[in-house]
């Protein structure tokens, strides 16, 4: 068998023409050698971060030469492998690792994280033996921002719903004979606090055969607070309101009281830890801290009242946010903020290394943030260049890439490669009508390959 490295893709110089893929946030690294006239740019990850980048350098540098190099054996990061299936359109997630709960409890089975959830359902390799047990009635996740409601929705929406979509072959199996009727979406904070946005809100409230379950005292007082709010957060606020405290319509509220699912927002709750089953051997609940609020603004922070309950679930999800891990010993890292230290994209003390997406700024944002941010590490990289900031003297390149795997016996995985795998995909989703059938398995793609 080839070593690990095998997955590493390689692409020699990207098509400028070639739009970049949208909606996520995966971090790179850049090298670049030679003079000015033919810069010779390295962008590590294939994610939107590094396609910006590449674009925006390709579009104001015409002699530019980039190559993007990405360790999984399919491009796109989590364009491809991080987003809800019925939501083509929304590619917004990036960074390697989700944030440990760090609660007793935590090891037990039937506990998650969101990320690796997401990966599962969407077919990312490394997630597929996750096997999650979805023969419980209720799911308690951990956090409020989209990726919860995205795990939420997806274990709610009729699996007949999903068909159509790029939800993988297994993941849909296993959804269709889940008995998850309750999802719960806990928070440690408060309404004003939620970090999912309204039309992922709007999407829940109306989503087929499900009724959401809010508690109006948990919204006391909001109503006075409401014209003081921007904007987003003023209509997210008050689609929260409306939800929790007036009285259906007539059609809506027939369509409440014949739905066999249902989710609900518990705020002011946070994880403190997952209750074991008598024999130990899977989770059967979770115990939550009460919370208040102390400061305003910013600084509103929860802190525990003393009072606490026992939530019963068969699942924990957890989606309290990512992080990235260190690149290279050679590479600054700022463990505890999780990102590399710059000055915008540019690397500290490393002079022609760069960084966008998450590992530059932390965790947030979506699609427009990241394809700002990279353009201007792309600028930022383009003046050094032309004020000659940059390492001076030729360097191999490229060539010496391929010369370093070709001797540790590496086979590189090339864009007409993807091509290959991308037909093969679309071609085993039409007898079903999807728009793709992923594959999963690395080795069936490198025997597709004939590697």
């Amino acid at each position: 068998m080839a070593p690990r490295c095998w997955r590493w893709w390689h692409w020699s110089v990207w098509p400028r023409t070639r739009p970049p893929p949208a909606r996520s946030t995966l971090s790179f690294r850049q090298h670049f050698s030679t003079q000015e006239k033919t810069p010779q740019i390295c962008v590590v990850g294939s994610g939107p971060a590094g396609f910006y980048t590449a674009q925006h350098l390709l579009k104001h540098h015409t002699q530019a030469r980039v190559d993007i190099y990405e360790k999984q054996l399919v491009p796109f990061g989590l364009v491809r492998f991080g987003v809800a299936p019925d939501h083509p359109e929304v590619k917004s997630y990036g960074a390697e690792d989700h944030q440990a709960l760090d609660i007793p409890g935590e090891e037990l089975p039937g506990v998650f994280s969101a990320r690796a959830f997401v990966g599962w359902y969407n077919g990312l390799p490394e997630n597929q033996e996750l096997a999650p047990d979805l023969s419980c009635d209720t799911a308690v996740i951990l956090g409020q921002g989209n990726v919860a409601l995205d795990v939420a929705r997806i274990l709610l929406t009729p699996p007949e719903h999903l068909e159509r979509t790029d939800i993988t072959k297994a993941a849909l199996g296993v959804l269709r004979q889940s008995q998850v009727k309750t999802v719960w979406i806990v928070g440690r904070r408060g309404p004003l606090q939620v970090a999912f946005t309204i039309k992922e809100l709007r999407e829940m409230i109306q989503l087929p055969g499900t009724r959401p379950i809010l508690d109006p005292e948990d919204f006391l007082g909001l109503q006075d607070r409401i014209k003081e709010m921007p904007r987003p957060r003023k209509r997210l606020t008050e689609l929260l309101l409306q939800t929790a405290t007036e009285k259906p319509r007539v059609e809506e509220a027939a369509r409440l009281a014949s739905a066999s699912r249902a989710w609900g927002l518990r705020f002011f709750r946070s994880p403190q830890q997952v209750l074991p089953s008598p024999d130990g051997r899977r989770v059967a609940g979770i115990r939550l801290a009460v919370t208040r609020l102390e400061g305003v603004g910013e600084a509103t922070r929860a802190v525990p009242t003393g009072d606490v309950e026992d939530l019963p679930c068969g699942l924990v999800l957890s989606s309290i946010g990512y992080k990235s891990h260190p690149i290279d010993p050679s590479v600054p890292f700022d463990l505890k903020l999780g990102v590399i230290p710059n000055m915008e994209g540019r690397v500290v003390d490393v002079p022609g290394l760069y960084c966008s997406g998450w590992v530059k700024r932390g965790p947030t944002g979506v699609i427009g943030t990241t394809m700002n941010d990279s353009f201007l590490t792309g600028q930022m990289l383009l003046q050094d260049l032309k004020a000659g900031l940059l390492p001076s003297g030729p360097r191999p390149g490229s060539v010496a890439i391929q010369a370093l795997l070709s001797s540790r016996g590496v086979r590189p995985v090339s864009f007409s490669d993807w091509e290959k795998l991308d037909a093969e995909e679309v071609a085993r989703g039409q007898g079903s009508g999807k728009s793709r059938e992923k594959l999963v398995d690395p080795q069936e793609m490198l025997r597709l390959l004939g590697h």
